[in-house]
């Protein structure tokens, strides 16, 4: 990746993330690591004699289990493939992923896109790239493959200048990443780690959640974050960029008349859907209605098929529409290249799987939780400093490791029930992940798509380098860190749930 020049310490700071995240393993290597280091702990805590009170079973010690002894071995060997096909997030994932498969190889994503950014008044255009970026998170590439380029292009055409077009929508496509109007393959993703991590501390109360556990936040997170990346865009970052005084030959790929009426038969598609899906829940009759609250009904467990059928028969219309599908036959093809994409995900998943597997089994991640709540409670670090802190921590660990599945792995089995036992619920422990997560993305030179962004940027000045891209996206990190903490932290003062059925507060405290 090409350098930039300059000897200030913020450039060197960049440089040396550079330098250090480049040297660390593959997250797969990763986490086969720590797998081994859970079994040699195991080993060395077993001798000492380790042991914490339960708290959710008075009377009761928890030991740490000996993954070297004889029982130990023979339960590594014996669960490795449950391990893996267990791994909460891989039979999620993979599912949600068919339907967004569809609607994304169909081109269905793509020219929604598109039809928003190129069909809105000049005066909303920066407005709509920042919204639309946001809303990419449907399918992860589309954003940063089709909006990014784009936003260059438009601006230009506009005679603004293009790189304040690039930067909106890479704003809203990778600082906005974790929100949605829609749930996204993130919800589940993150949310089966989630869950999973609360059974080591309360199995009933892991039962109760669901993947919408962030949902009602999300939503309006889209709106005020919009806000937010046009006014960094208008006020801050295009007046710092000047006059464009290049030559854009790109020209806007505007939407053929076929695409128009596709987009209108998966519009009138998804409403369909909608409208179906809604009689399995509202009507007292509706099966996956079930008996009493509604945020108990069994829908909030079925939201996997649910997404998979909502972005699949779209998808599927919009394709027989513009003729990228024709037979059946395209639609397996479609389908087996989604999962083949997967294929690095699946071999994560294994090690992972691993990994926490043997967390759990010892119960290092169960005393590690204890220990480190009854330490935060006696130094009295608990509150706002600390949730602020969790933030900054993780968005610290994002510029090293770009995966949000892989970090939550490593994560949410320490600081899911850590948190639980100091009163914050696992619910809003994951929404200020996914705010550090998110925010912190467009300041990390080892983002996957970071050097793709930068290839658009040099169109239009041959001299951009990382050190210039990330000072040009540093006001969209900061100014989306600041106001969507505050956000969170208006939203626990007025103790709304964060989702259906999701509160702020862990209930058993």
């Amino acid at each position: 990746m090409k350098k930039s020049k300059g000897n200030g310490l913020f450039l060197r700071s960049l440089d040396t993330i550079e330098v250090v995240g480049n040297k660390l393993p593959h997250p797969v290597t990763l986490f086969f690591y720590f797998a081994l280091a859970v079994v040699l702990l195991s080993a060395i805590f077993s001798a000492v004699g380790l042991q914490v009170n339960d708290p959710m079973n008075e009377g009761e010690v928890l030991q740490v289990k000996n993954l070297l002894s004889k029982d130990g071995i023979a339960y590594m060997f014996t669960s490795a493939v449950t391990n893996f096909t267990g791994f909460a997030p891989l039979g999620t994932v993979l599912v949600t992923m068919l339907g967004i498969g569809i609607a994304e190889r169909s081109g269905l994503i793509s020219a929604m896109l598109r039809g928003l950014v190129t069909s809105v008044p000049r005066q909303l255009m920066t407005a709509a790239l920042v919204f639309g970026g946001i809303m990419s998170s449907m399918a992860a590439d589309a954003g940063y493959v089709v909006l990014t380029p784009l936003g260059a292009v438009l601006f230009a055409g506009l005679g603004r200048h293009p790189l304040a077009g690039l930067a909106a929508a890479f704003g809203g496509v990778s600082a906005g990443y974790s929100a949605n109007l829609l749930l996204t393959s993130l919800d589940p993703l993150l949310g089966s780690l989630t869950q999973e991590a609360a059974a080591t501390i309360n199995p009933v109360y892991a039962e109760s959640m669901n993947f919408a556990m962030n949902y009602y936040f999300m939503i309006v997170s889209v709106f005020v974050l919009t806000i937010v990346g046009t006014f960094v865009t208008e006020k801050i970052v295009e007046p710092r960029l000047g006059t464009f005084k290049g030559i854009v030959t790109d020209k806007v790929d505007y939407l053929s008349d076929v695409e128009k009426k596709g987009l209108i038969g998966a519009l009138i598609s998804f409403i369909l859907t909608g409208a179906a899906l809604s009689l399995l829940v509202l009507p007292e009759w509706g099966p996956l209605r079930g008996e009493g609250d509604l945020i108990d009904a069994p829908f909030f467990s079925s939201l996997v098929p649910v997404i998979l059928i909502t972005f699949f028969i779209p998808g599927f219309v919009y394709g027989k529409i513009t003729k990228a599908i024709k037979d059946d036959k395209d639609v397996a093809d479609q389908l087996s290249e989604t999962m083949a994409t997967m294929g690095a995900y699946i071999v994560l998943a294994f090690a992972a799987g691993q990994f926490v597997a043997y967390f759990n089994e010892t119960n290092l991640g169960r005393i590690l939780a204890i220990k480190g709540a009854e330490f935060l409670q006696a130094t009295g670090f608990t509150g706002i400093p600390l949730l602020l802190t969790f933030i900054v921590v993780a968005g610290f660990i994002n510029l090293f490791i770009g995966s949000a599945s892989a970090k939550w792995a490593i994560m949410a089995p320490v600081f899911v029930p850590m948190m639980m036992g100091v009163g914050y619920s696992p619910e809003l422990t994951q929404m200020a992940y996914r705010i550090a997560d998110s925010t912190t993305n467009v300041i990390s030179p080892l983002m996957p798509y970071f050097a793709i962004v930068i290839a658009f940027a040099q169109k239009y000045d041959k001299k951009i380098g990382i050190g210039t891209l990330i000072s040009t996206m540093l006001p969209y990190s900061i100014a989306f860190s600041i106001i969507w903490v505050l956000m969170l932290i208006i939203w626990m003062f007025l103790g709304i749930d964060l989702g259906p059925g999701s509160p702020i507060h862990y209930p058993s405290n």
